[in-house]
């Protein structure tokens, strides 16, 4: 099952077992899809719709923190709950460990020796690692490695 599909599918799941705030958070996610289904005039693929779904894990997470700053804990909360649907559709994340693994032998196998390949460094990286970890941990661990 295409995870567009497993979305529609939960969708219909919650809306019959009444969960109002999972309905609202999947149907903002439904739309974010259906918007780059129309711009882009496609069909998009299953790692297409990750990297649409690790945009509103990072937006939900700022406005948490910002909301947090504020003292508005009751709208952190619901920023909160929206993530914890929205992780549930990301796949397994990867250990730190993996994550230094895979960019060491990023920059083995490029030739990467020193902070101005970065973006080439980030470039590979974000193609293998995609939708599996935090692209901030994955640069911070770049810049740490090839420094």
């Amino acid at each position: 099952m295409s995870l567009k599909a497993q979305v529609m599918a939960d969708m219909k799941t919650a809306m019959k077992a009444k969960e109002k705030a999972k309905v609202g958070t999947l149907r903002m996610f439904t739309a974010a899809i259906k918007q780059v289904e129309v711009d882009e005039r496609k069909e998009l693929s299953d790692q297409e719709i990750l990297s649409i779904v690790g945009k509103m894990i990072k937006q939900r997470k700022d406005a948490a923190v910002q909301y947090n700053e504020a003292g508005r804990e009751d709208l952190e909360a619901v920023e909160l709950s929206e993530i914890a649907v929205l992780e549930t559709y990301l796949p397994e994340q990867l250990s730190q460990q993996a994550i230094n693994d895979i960019i060491q032998a990023i920059i083995t196998e490029s030739g990467a020796n020193g902070m101005q390949d970065m973006g080439k460094v980030m470039g590979l990286a974000k193609a293998q690692i995609a939708g599996q970890a935090d692209m901030a941990v994955v640069s911070q661990t770049v810049k740490a490695l090839l420094s």
